[in-house]
């Protein structure tokens, strides 16, 4: 059967999908498995900054598509790990450039050679999210705790099952226990019991974040960053593997309701 594609999407916010991305695709390959990152963000090339491979780049994914490189060509290798790659976005295109044809192409061109397959998805739901869910075997939908975030999300699961992808799982990024302890953001309980979705992280608020991705050293890398500790623990998740959820705050009453929801988050995988 060969790798797994997984994209990973997100409404219209800015809601760390490409971030995620960066940083599920270092898990994977620090636990020894073999990986492709595609950037599918046609026009709007993000992913080779935030992995530091911006200047390694040649050829792009539309480079490949009209024929100008092989595939191989196109794609670079990580600095520290020598079984992660990166098929970097084209930035001087736009999305109708690339097809869902062409995405399951590629796709089937790498899968015997990898593990897993991770596709960044642009925010939104237009031409270049058709694209990159084409592949998917599996999509995970990116949102914060915010109304709009998880509005944009329920819309993005009824158009996966639309198209037979559905209905995906969630990652509830940005997640500040203290403003979810005074009622000032939505729980992990509110957005699931909303979206009605599987939970597969939640990766908390941590100001470590944004300096690692300017650097280009994914917060994954970063051993006592606990927005990094959650995106290694979520793709143990997804390898298989039954991790608890990380204890995001002491106190008792909101403990215990994250201590229900993972229980039975756990109890159903």
């Amino acid at each position: 059967m060969g790798a797994k594609v997984i994209t990973i999407t997100s409404g219209k916010g800015g809601v760390g999908k490409t971030t995620t991305t960066a940083n599920l695709g270092i898990a994977f390959a620090r636990m020894g498995k073999k990986v492709v990152v595609i950037d599918a963000d046609v026009g709007l090339r993000n992913l080779d900054l935030i992995m530091g491979l911006e200047n390694r780049i040649v050829y792009d994914l539309v480079d490949v598509i009209e024929g100008r490189c092989q595939l191989r060509q196109a794609m670079i290798k990580h600095k520290q790990f020598a079984e992660l790659f990166l098929i970097p976005s084209a930035q001087t295109r736009d999305k109708t450039a690339v097809s869902p044809a062409d995405m399951i192409q590629i796709a089937d061109k790498l899968r015997p050679e990898f593990d897993y397959i991770l596709i960044d998805s642009p925010a939104g739901i237009e031409r270049g999210f058709r694209n990159a869910i084409a592949p998917a075997d599996e999509v995970l939908i990116v949102t914060n705790p915010e109304v709009s975030a998880v509005r944009d999300a329920d819309r993005i699961i009824g158009l996966l099952e639309a198209n037979n992808k559905g209905p995906g799982k969630l990652i509830l990024n940005r997640v500040k226990a203290e403003m979810v302890r005074k009622g000032e953001m939505l729980s992990a309980d509110d957005v699931t019991d909303i979206l009605a979705i599987k939970l597969v992280g939640i990766v908390p608020e941590d100001e470590t974040v944004i300096p690692a991705s300017n650097s280009g050293i994914p917060v994954t890398l970063n051993e006592n960053s606990r927005a990094g500790i959650a995106f290694r623990n979520i793709a143990r998740r997804l390898t298989g593997e039954e991790v608890p959820f990380m204890q995001l705050e002491e106190t008792g009453t909101f403990l215990q309701r994250l201590m229900r929801l993972f229980t039975g988050s756990q109890s159903s995988e």
